[in-house]
């Protein structure tokens, strides 16, 4: 029992210093003045949508109101009936000035539905940049002007941005899902480029036609659940870099109960883990907390191991409030939820390992390895 404490005990550990470089490069990523882009082309954004989730409107919203010279939105949906088009239709009379197109086809392309809706709504997009965002993001005026300056970086083919959670109400599943976000998935994503890695995130993804034809167009990734994850290795294999945009949308967090927030997490969780089963195999060192309860159950309920787990539970604490502060978030304000957070992360992890069948907006997919071969 004392070496299976000794191990637990590196591993806390392990996982503490790996909270603590992920909030340090939070905050090194937030501090520099965002560098305005020396163009400013004409951009079509493209928002596939389907149905009514809380905060919709607000985030829709929030594309209505982008500080930029000269952009399109096109918005496509696949369903006559579908709830969101009377909220478009609001927004379209609010903002009369906006140019903007709406897509409404049914045409069934590959497994994956959205790339679906996005191949069907690409004749509509006008202008060569095309920016691709999730229905549920909601971004700053300066959004366009971000992705515009990151697509200026030598050899850059794609850009994509982090994002934060933003609880859609004040209950637990919302607040929790949202803690996964800011505190963990997002000091992870920038950890993981600091490694080397260079993933899209799929809130936004930013090309050109041009490049979005060389690596085989929205049709290559219409049988990939991940999607995003598929487009930003079709870039790299053809010899392009995939960048981080200096802006940070917020996406909306609706789950209502934890069942939903359950399943919605056990999708990213299989996803990710046949996307990228090493890394996803070393996420489990996310969670120190974890460990450390092991360390003091091995160590015989041992002093030291008391220590260890009052100082996992305040070093998780800390450094959510220094990723809060770097992201002008407001404050968690519950420290008892970083176990409950914990707990439930341990259970998704355990879950993902135990199938790969995932559910997508009521609809069964199977994840896949996205695997992509050199061009």
């Amino acid at each position: 029992m004392q070496i299976a404490a000794l191990i637990t005990a590196l591993l806390a550990l392990a996982g503490m210093a790996q909270l603590t470089l992920g909030a340090r490069l939070t905050e090194r990523f937030c501090a520099p003045p965002r560098r305005p882009p020396l163009a400013r082309p004409p951009v079509s954004v493209m928002k596939p949508l389907c149905g009514v989730e809380p905060l919709l409107e607000e985030a829709l919203e929030s594309f209505f109101l982008l500080d930029y010279p000269e952009y399109q939105l096109v918005f496509g949906v696949q369903n006559s009936a579908d709830p969101v088009l009377p909220l478009l239709a609001r927004l379209r009379e609010r903002y009369p000035e906006r140019d903007v197109a709406l897509m409404v086809n049914d045409t069934p392309h590959g497994r994956n539905r959205k790339i679906a809706n996005l191949i069907n709504m690409r004749p509509l997009a006008r202008h060569e940049r095309l920016v691709i965002a999730d229905a549920d993001v909601h971004v700053p005026p300066y959004y366009l002007d971000s992705i515009a300056a990151a697509l200026e970086a030598p050899g850059a083919g794609l850009a994509t941005t982090l994002y934060t959670g933003l609880p859609a109400g004040p209950g637990l599943a919302a607040r929790l899902g949202a803690t996964q976000i800011n505190h963990n998935f997002l000091p992870g994503a920038l950890l993981a480029r600091w490694l080397g890695r260079q993933d899209c995130l799929g809130a936004t993804m930013a090309l050109s036609k041009t490049t979005l034809a060389r690596i085989g167009g929205f049709a290559a990734l219409a049988d990939h659940l991940a999607d995003d994850q598929v487009l930003g290795r079709r870039v790299r294999a053809a010899g392009l870099g995939v960048v981080l945009a200096q802006v940070i949308p917020a996406t909306t967090v609706p789950e209502a109960d934890l069942a939903a927030l359950f399943r919605h997490e056990l999708r990213w969780g299989r996803t990710i883990r046949a996307l990228v089963p090493l890394a996803f195999a070393g996420t489990i060192l996310q969670i120190p907390l974890f460990w450390a309860v092991l360390a003091l159950a091995c160590s015989g309920f041992a002093w030291w191991g008391a220590l260890l787990c009052l100082g996992a539970l305040a070093l998780r604490a800390l450094c959510a409030q220094r990723v809060e502060a770097a992201l002008r978030l407001p404050p968690t304000g519950a420290i008892w939820l970083f176990p409950m957070r914990d707990f439930l992360s341990i259970i998704i992890y355990i879950a993902s390992f135990t199938g790969r069948r995932v559910m997508w907006r009521g609809t069964p997919l199977t994840a896949d390895s996205g695997r992509v071969e050199p061009s």
